[in-house]
């Protein structure tokens, strides 16, 4: 019986809920499956019912802000490549006991290196090649030619893997283009596989036993703020949300998730109609019913609002160039806007949700953009490419 080893990034859920998808569909064909990570995505996995293994932490810093920080994670360096090598040496004890036929990493360069090591044929699910400065430090030329250098770097490490798997559309409605094209060193192994995120065919029939659980309105405008990352990353904006929530116009109907795993699933009233969820449930009917998603720059959850076709506002978090840079091409394909973390307040939230329900053109090109992802299943391609390697 063939056996997978999954090892997805362990900060947030976007890296660990796609592998989770491939696991179930895998499993379903007859392999057996194990995962290793760390942090909130370790133990989401085993809610899941999947064996992790529990690796040291690899992670950027964030600062009281909820920030990327630069200053702290130089700070963290050597604890960086100390936690990289207890992975290695974790990663290498566990594929020797368990002798995988295949490894499928997603964005984790320790279980590629070790597969390589032992000779096991691997793969990797990849939407940041490379490490994005922030804005402010990419205005020096010194620093473009830092973060160019880098990426190559990077690349080359990446390219340990046999294939490499871009869970994006194909040029040039790449979302995440900004950290894959202009790198030279990936180019022979990238494959364009489509979004990873859930098509969920959610019918009528459940969202509207949501939206009655709930009280809303169908015929009035719903909104969805879901924000997830990195704990320190969600309390400063959540605060900021509730706030701008009290002066939405009278008719919009609103719910915000927390993204909390192992959160309270039952939601709390607000003031008007609103709702809070420290952790969400009923995530896909909501998505479903909603005119209006709020998210962060994540690459998995502006996909699956792209699958969705609804439009979108993105705050993505502070200094991650991931983020900036996938809010960026939201704005410049038309599917919705970005709000700057470092000057956000609450008015700029309200007035941004009242200017996307007000302008029926970003609906338009969201509709026009989802069709275009229903050519491709990511999920589906990933298993195809994994099991041709058996």
């Amino acid at each position: 019986m063939a056996k997978a080893y999954l090892t997805p990034y362990g900060v947030g859920l976007g890296h660990a809920s796609r592998l989770v998808m491939v696991a179930d569909r895998l499993q379903k064909m007859g392999m057996v499956i194990r995962f290793s990570s760390f942090g909130e995505a370790a133990t989401y996995i085993s809610t899941q019912g999947y064996k992790c293994i529990a690796v040291p932490p690899v992670e950027f810093a964030w600062n009281v802000e909820g920030e990327f920080s630069i200053k702290y994670s130089i700070a963290n360096t050597l604890n960086w490549f100390t936690n990289f090598s207890r992975q290695i040496n974790k990663e290498t004890r566990s594929m020797a006991e368990y002798k995988p036929d295949i490894i499928v990493s997603d964005s984790r360069l320790s279980s590629l290196i070790t597969a390589k090591f032992f000779g096991i044929p691997s793969v990797v699910i990849l939407n940041q090649v490379k490490l994005l400065l922030s804005p402010r430090l990419r205005e020096f030329r010194i620093a473009r030619l830092f973060e160019k250098m880098t990426g190559e770097i990077l690349g080359v490490m990446w390219t340990t893997a046999d294939k490499i798997l871009v869970p994006d559309l194909p040029p040039p409605y790449t979302i995440a283009s900004h950290n894959i094209w202009d790198t030279s060193s990936v180019v022979a192994k990238l494959e364009y596989v489509g979004f990873t995120a859930p098509k969920v065919a959610v019918s009528q029939e459940r969202i509207n036993k949501v939206a009655n659980s709930l009280g809303l309105n169908r015929s009035r405008p719903i909104v969805f703020i879901h924000i997830s990352g990195p704990i320190e990353t969600r309390t400063p904006i959540i605060r900021i949300i509730l706030e701008a929530c009290k002066s939405l116009r009278r008719e919009i109907q609103y719910i915000i998730s927390e993204g909390r795993p192992k959160g309270n699933l039952e939601p709390k009233k607000l003031s008007g109609s609103g709702w809070y969820y420290e952790w969400c449930p009923v995530r896909n009917e909501i998505f479903g019913m909603s005119n209006l998603l709020v998210l962060r720059g994540g690459h998995v959850a502006l996909s699956q609002a792209i699958q969705f076709g609804k439009p979108i506002i993105t705050i993505p978090i502070g200094n991650h160039g991931e983020q900036l840079g996938n809010s960026e091409k939201i704005v410049k394909i038309g599917a919705g806007l970005m709000l700057k973390p470092k000057e956000i307040k609450a008015i700029h939230i309200t007035d941004a949700v009242h200017q996307i329900l007000d302008n029926p053109t970003y609906q338009k090109n969201s509709t026009e953009l989802m069709r275009l992802t229903e050519k491709l299943d990511g999920i589906n391609n990933i298993v195809k490419i994994i099991r041709s390697y058996l």
